[in-house]
């Protein structure tokens, strides 16, 4: 079992811990950091580990194995050199890097001292999505991708206030990009592959402070197909993922994101294209995306198997993300391969 140590335990570290404490064979947590000890002290009492208020004194504790990090997004690139260093596996939150260049080092860190990285993209582990791929391609039942579009929308901007780190500008470009958007950029890397340009525009035009509420961006990718994405985080909840292949669509989507979604389907009927056939709504039993990827990601520590390498996913969807930061700053396409080399 990995004994790991959850650093930051706002909503979000709170939730991954309730995911896997004395439910997991394969993941424990057995401390706990965070700048504000008294605020998080009842939590860590009642699922049975100690807090420490900084982040040093939790890398320097021979007994911890891991880190898991759902801090500010700025620091994920330090704080995982610093585990690294260490030699504690890491498993950071999305967004990976707010820049390419810290990504690469943040990988190279880890591999140099035989550390699993890992990131926080739990949409991977529903089974809605698995079926999705499983049926995208020639012999699939929704044949060669086409197209795929998303938006994943919410009432953000109006939960923090001015002086909130969410609403810093370095810590949010592209506003609901970073802390929204990521998802469906993964997902649709997943799906298509490597994303080859991006044209994207984003703007404030609710509150007079923060980051941007309203921001969209047109993909192509390197398969030929085509991705649209928006997200508007001053409106209310919702989110989508639609894929069109040459036999039918597919689509998920909801207000919450949180449970195990629910997949609808509707395919061509090629002996009579005048019909217009029903979609199909398919279930799956209920699973915890935050379990399974942290059992995923405690797995392949103690296998220390890497998770994240140089030319993965996850390296090549901060070069779409500082793709997309360009490209709303000038206005123009940008090619996410020239990003990379």
């Amino acid at each position: 079992m990995i004994r790991a140590a959850i650093v930051g335990l706002g909503r979000w570290g709170r939730n991954l811990v309730a995911s896997v404490q004395g439910k997991s064979d394969a993941i424990r947590f057995t401390a706990g950091a965070t700048r504000t000890p008294e605020k998080s002290r009842a939590f860590a009492e009642e699922h049975g580990f100690p807090l420490y208020d900084r982040y040093e004194k939790v890398l320097a504790d021979p007994a911890i194995d891991a880190v898991v990090l759902t801090t500010p997004h700025s620091l994920h690139a330090k704080q995982i050199g610093a585990a690294a260093k260490a030699r504690k596996h890491v498993f950071v939150e999305k967004p990976f890097a707010l820049s390419l260049r810290d990504a690469k080092a943040a990988v190279r860190a880890c591999a140099e001292s035989k550390v699993t990285l890992a990131i926080g993209y739990n949409w991977r582990f529903q089974p809605a999505l698995q079926e999705i791929k499983r049926m995208l391609g020639d012999d699939g039942p929704l044949g060669k991708l086409l197209h795929m579009e998303g938006n994943f929308c919410g009432p953000s901007v109006y939960r923090f206030e001015r002086e909130h780190w969410r609403q810093s500008r370095e810590e949010g470009p592209a506003g609901g990009m970073t802390g929204r958007g990521v998802h469906l950029v993964d997902a649709m890397i997943c799906l298509s592959g490597r994303i080859e340009s991006v044209v994207a525009q984003s703007s404030r035009a609710v509150r007079d402070f923060g980051i941007d509420d309203t921001t969209s961006m047109l993909f192509r990718f390197g398969s030929g197909a085509t991705g649209y994405l928006g997200t508007v985080i001053a409106t209310a909840e919702t989110w989508r993922l639609q894929v069109f292949g040459a036999n039918g669509w597919a689509e998920v989507g909801d207000v919450e994101h949180l449970n195990t979604w629910q997949l609808k389907v509707c395919t061509i009927d090629r002996e009579n294209l005048h019909v217009h056939r029903e979609p199909q709504v398919t279930t799956f039993p209920e699973t915890s995306t935050e379990r399974a990827e942290l059992e995923h990601f405690a797995q392949a520590a103690m296998a220390r198997r890497p998770l994240v390498t140089a030319g993965g996913d996850e390296v090549h969807g901060v070069a779409v993300f500082e793709a997309i930061l360009e490209s709303a700053r000038d206005g123009a396409r940008v090619r996410v391969a020239r990003k990379l080399k």
